[in-house]
C-alpha cells in the first residue's frame, strides 16, 4: 500500500514518543490493541503515523457510515457547533426533532428516545419493557427472554440480558429478569415463553459479537407472532444491524416483522455518540415525564451529523450497499481457506481455517484493516466504500487467507 508524508505537530509528537506506552500508563487498560496508531483519514482509507495507507473495512466497528472525513457529515456538524453545541433536554432543539421526524418517518415508529450509546438504547427498551407490563399487569410481569449467544452491551443489566456466560463474570451480583433461549429453536422459546412472568422478548436478528450468525427467517417470524398474541413486547437490538447495515434501513426489515420497540446506535451518528429507542403505537406512551432521562442525549451536534446519515440512506444507496454485500461474498465463499460466509448486507462474517488473529494482522501489514468476531474475521466497511477500494481491500484479504490456510 501507498504511504503519504504526514507532518502536523501531534503526528510529530507522537513520533517522538512510545504511543503504546503512554496508553498503557494513563488509559485503562481494556482493549488488547493491534500496534497501529491512526491519525488521519479521508473515505475508506486511514493512515497511521508513518503515513502508511490502510483500506477501512472495519468503519469503527460499523459506527463511521460514510467514511472518515465525510464532507456532509462533516459541514453539519461544524455549523451546529457554531450555533448551539448542547442545551438541557429541559427545552427544545431543533436537531433532535428534525431527526426524530426523520427516523419515525422511516420506520412507521410513532417516537425516539436518544441517548449516548447502544447499551443506554437497550436500558431503555428493557425499561420500556418492564414499565408497559407494570403498568398493565402489575410488577411481577418482569422478564425477558433473551437469545444465547446474544450481545446487548457492557452496562450491569446489559450484560445480564447478553446470553454467554464468559460475560457472565467478576461483577455480581447481576441485574435479576432474563432467561436465555436457543436461536432458532422454536419450541425451546415457546417453552420458556410460558413463564407468566414473561413481558418481552429481546433479539438481535444478525448476532454481531455473537459471530454475525443471521437468525433463521421462520424463527424471527414465529416469534413476533407469539409475543403478538400473548402481548409480549418484541424488542429488537439494532446497535450494529441498523442504520443501513444490512442493505436495509433496520436489520428486522429482512424477516417482515414490526417490533414494539427498537434499539441503534453505533452508525446513526457516523462517528459521534449516539443511541436511539423508537417506539410503536403500543408504547410510544409508557415513558412519561421523568421516568428515564439522559443528560447528553439528543445532543443537538449529534442530531446534526445523524441527519446526515439518515437523508442518505434511501432506497437505491441501500440496494448498493446489498449489492456490494454480496460481491464480497461471490468472492470469498468457496475461496481457499475459507470455510463459510455468513451475514447480511455489509456485515458479514468469514470463517476460516486460520486463526481470526493471525489473518487480522497480515492484514494490517498489507495495509488492510478488518475485524473480529467470535471465530470469524468480521467485515464492516463504510456503506459508501468504493467499489475499486472494496475490491482491492477483499482481494488482499482473500489472498491473506489462502496464505495462511
Amino acid at each position: 500500500m501507498s504511504a503519504i508524508e504526514i507532518n502536523t505537530p501531534l503526528v510529530k509528537e507522537i513520533k517522538t514518543m512510545n504511543y503504546q506506552e503512554l496508553d498503557k500508563e494513563f488509559v485503562a487498560n481494556t482493549y488488547g490493541r493491534f500496534d497501529v496508531c491512526f491519525v488521519k483519514g479521508e473515505g475508506s482509507v486511514v493512515y497511521d503515523e508513518n503515513g502508511k495507507e490502510y483500506i477501512d473495512l472495519g468503519s469503527g466497528i460499523g459506527v463511521t457510515a460514510f467514511g472518515i472525513h465525510d464532507d456532509v457529515w462533516a459541514n453539519a456538524v461544524i455549523n451546529q457547533v457554531k450555533s448551539l453545541n448542547h442545551v438541557s433536554n429541559l427545552y427544545y432543539t431543533l436537531p433532535q426533532m428534525e431527526l426524530a421526524q426523520k427516523l419515525c418517518e422511516k420506520t412507521g415508529m410513532k417516537k425516539v428516545f436518544f441517548s449516548n450509546s447502544g447499551a443506554e438504547a437497550n436500558e431503555c427498551a428493557i425499561k420500556t419493557a418492564r414499565k408497559y407490563s407494570s403498568d398493565k399487569y402489575g410488577g411481577d410481569r418482569n422478564v425477558i427472554i433473551t437469545l444465547v449467544n446474544s450481545f446487548h452491551g457492557r452496562t450491569i443489566t446489559t450484560l445480564s440480558a447478553t446470553g454467554q456466560d464468559v460475560f457472565h463474570q467478576h461483577f455480581g451480583p447481576f441485574t435479576e429478569g432474563f432467561i436465555f433461549t436457543p436461536a432458532n429453536d422454536l419450541d425451546a422459546f415457546y417453552e420458556v415463553a410460558k413463564n407468566p412472568r414473561v413481558c418481552a422478548v429481546l433479539i438481535e436478528t444478525i448476532q454481531g459479537e455473537g459471530g454475525v450468525m443471521p437468525l433463521e427467517a421462520d424463527f424471527v417470524q414465529g416469534i413476533a407472532n407469539y409475543a403478538a398474541d400473548n402481548d409480549i413486547l418484541l424488542l429488537v437490538d439494532e446497535v450494529q444491524t441498523g442504520n443501513g447495515r444490512t442493505g436495509k434501513m433496520y436489520g428486522y426489515e429482512n424477516f417482515d416483522i414490526h417490533p414494539d420497540v427498537v434499539s441503534t446506535a453505533k452508525g446513526l451518528a457516523a462517528g459521534l455518540p449516539m443511541g436511539a429507542t423508537l417506539f410503536n403505537e403500543k408504547t410510544q406512551f409508557v415513558l412519561d415525564a421523568g421516568a428515564h432521562g439522559s443528560t447528553f442525549g439528543g445532543n443537538p451536534i449529534c442530531a446534526a451529523g445523524a441527519i446526515t446519515v439518515v437523508d442518505r440512506l434511501t432506497d437505491e444507496f441501500l440496494a448498493d450497499v446489498a449489492k456490494k454485500g454480496q460481491y464480497v461474498k461471490d468472492q470469498l465463499e468457496g475461496a481457499t481457506g475459507v470455510i463459510s460466509v455468513s451475514g447480511l448486507g455489509l456485515m458479514l462474517g468469514i470463517e476460516c481455517t486460520a486463526e481470526p488473529k493471525s489473518i487480522i494482522a497480515k492484514c494490517l501489514e498489507q495495509g488492510v484493516v478488518v475485524l473480529s468476531a467470535k471465530n470469524k474475521v468480521r467485515l464492516l466497511p463504510a456503506l459508501n466504500i468504493p467499489q475499486e477500494q472494496l475490491e482491492k481491500a477483499i482481494g488482499i484479504l482473500k489472498q491473506v487467507i489462502a496464505d495462511l490456510a
